[in-house]
């Protein structure tokens, strides 16, 4: 009796197996691997040294205990722990010639990643309506933005951020995965997780997840907006050419900050499939979760003199107090 010979068939490892992930690998030659560890490395420090002489300067110094710069404190807070969830391990990859993070590990990124950026931006929709009362209604910003009130806005946008990782990261890692384990991407990307699934109603399922997501989101673009046309009409009505200068110079950094954000996560997401390329991903995934955390502390610091005046007056304390401990020491 004949047996047929079996043929041995290629499987694709599905979910179950899969114990780590290959991240995007960002140059071809080792030369310009550390060249670019360098690169992000120094991006990585200029991030963590503004936000966290804003986030030294506002803790430490009394007269910017206001609402607007509590908020500003969460930013930097934001800002510090959203970039500290990509780049570490992008560097530590370039550095060490490697592409793999753990199953686990690409958890966890997804997780922190989606928790801080969103956050983020619930805390800048925050921050919008905090400028729309000093503006528009400052004889009742000391009751509507009371100590009490602010903690509270605070806590619902970090809250907020955390319900939308917890249901994004739990949908997108319950999804079967046989398309391999290739991310094209220098972190792990929901997007990318995506499209390695092979079961089409999840894939759909957490897709319109993620389009329910872009509505919440486009919801809080048109508070924002609003509350700027509101702002713009009390500053164009102000007689002192003064009080429009303080006011525009109130409102410009924040509005930068949310132009940024908006318009990069904006076309991450929404771009045309003919428009996507790995190159143009990597781009835009970059602008997106590395340049605001590393350029916000810069956009608020240049027009803010009391701002700058704080964090002047923070680093010669600091430097005075090392340089007297130094002096202390016995030689």
């Amino acid at each position: 009796m004949c047996t047929e010979p079996h043929s041995q068939k290629y499987q694709m490892p599905n979910s179950s197996s899969i114990s780590e992930f290959l991240l995007l690998v960002l140059a071809d030659t080792r030369q310009l691997q550390l060249l670019l560890f360098w690169l992000l490395l120094g991006i990585y420090l200029a991030a963590l040294l503004g936000n966290g002489l804003i986030s030294t300067a506002v803790a430490c110094d009394h007269r910017l205990h206001t609402p607007m710069y509590f908020f500003l404190l969460n930013l930097a807070l934001l800002d510090l722990a959203c970039i500290s969830t990509t780049l570490p391990k992008a560097m530590a990859n370039a550095l060490w010639d490697t592409r793999h993070i753990s199953y686990a590990g690409c958890a966890a990124q997804v997780f922190f990643f989606l928790f801080f950026i969103f956050a983020e931006y619930s805390l800048l929709t925050v921050m919008s309506y905090d400028r729309y009362v000093a503006i528009c209604k400052p004889l009742h910003y000391g009751t509507l933005l009371g100590s009490r009130a602010c903690a509270t806005m605070a806590a619902a946008a970090w809250s907020t951020g955390l319900l939308y990782a917890l249901l994004h990261t739990a949908t997108a890692f319950s999804i079967p995965l046989c398309q391999g384990n290739v991310v094209d991407q220098f972190f792990c990307e929901i997007a990318q997780i995506l499209k390695l699934s092979c079961s089409k109603s999840d894939y759909i399922r957490e897709v319109g997840i993620i389009y329910f997501s872009l509505c919440l989101i486009c919801g809080c673009f048109v508070f924002i907006v609003l509350s700027y046309v509101q702002i713009f009409r009390a500053v164009l009505r102000m007689p002192s050419e003064q009080g429009r200068h303080k006011a525009f110079s109130m409102c410009l950094p924040h509005l930068a900050v949310v132009s940024l954000f908006v318009s990069t996560a904006m076309f991450a997401y929404l771009k045309s499939s003919s428009m996507s390329s790995p190159s143009l991903d990597l781009l835009v995934s970059f602008l997106y979760s590395v340049v605001p955390p590393a350029v916000n502390p810069l956009i608020y610091g240049l027009r803010n003199q009391e701002l700058k005046a704080a964090v002047s007056n923070t680093y010669f304390y600091s430097i005075h107090k090392m340089h007297g401990s130094l002096r202390g020491v016995p030689r």
